[in-house]
């Protein structure tokens, strides 16, 4: 049951209503990325992908996308940024709202279809995070 929207549609979404789906999105990108580097038991699966759906993790992909994206990419991953939501206790404001965006953009991208687009973007991010923050060891 894959529907696929227009942009123009898209937009008409709220930032924290794109950002509720793309938290989804990003969290299977997560899981299938770690499935494939290593067959490893679920336990360790698990505490692999809660680092990398973490707040202070995905401001880190915030800033590696940022100047990778399109005009209309950059207004949504800015507009999830700025999005009025409540920031938790456990993280800092900044790097809520930065991970808000990031999850804003990537359900910006599967909602219109950008399924390539969005594949790209999850590979650059990780690949550069791999590189500096060697999210793959233990």
């Amino acid at each position: 049951m894959k529907q696929q929207i227009t942009p123009q549609q898209a937009r008409q979404y709220s930032p924290a209503a794109l950002a509720f789906f793309g938290d989804s999105v990003y969290e299977v990108m997560v899981r299938r990325y770690l499935l494939l580097q290593a067959n490893c038991p679920a336990a360790s699966l698990h505490e692999r992908k809660i680092k990398l759906v973490c707040a202070a993790f995905q401001a880190k992909g915030y800033e590696i996308l940022l100047p990778l994206l399109d005009a209309e990419e950059t207004a949504v991953l800015k507009r999830g940024r700025n999005a009025n939501v409540t920031v938790p206790r456990h993280t800092s404001a900044q790097d809520y709202h930065k991970a808000t965006g990031l999850e804003a953009l990537f359900g910006y991208l599967a909602l219109v279809g950008a399924d390539a687009r969005s594949e790209q973007l999850f590979r650059q991010m990780m690949e550069q995070l791999d590189e500096t923050e060697m999210i793959t060891k233990e």
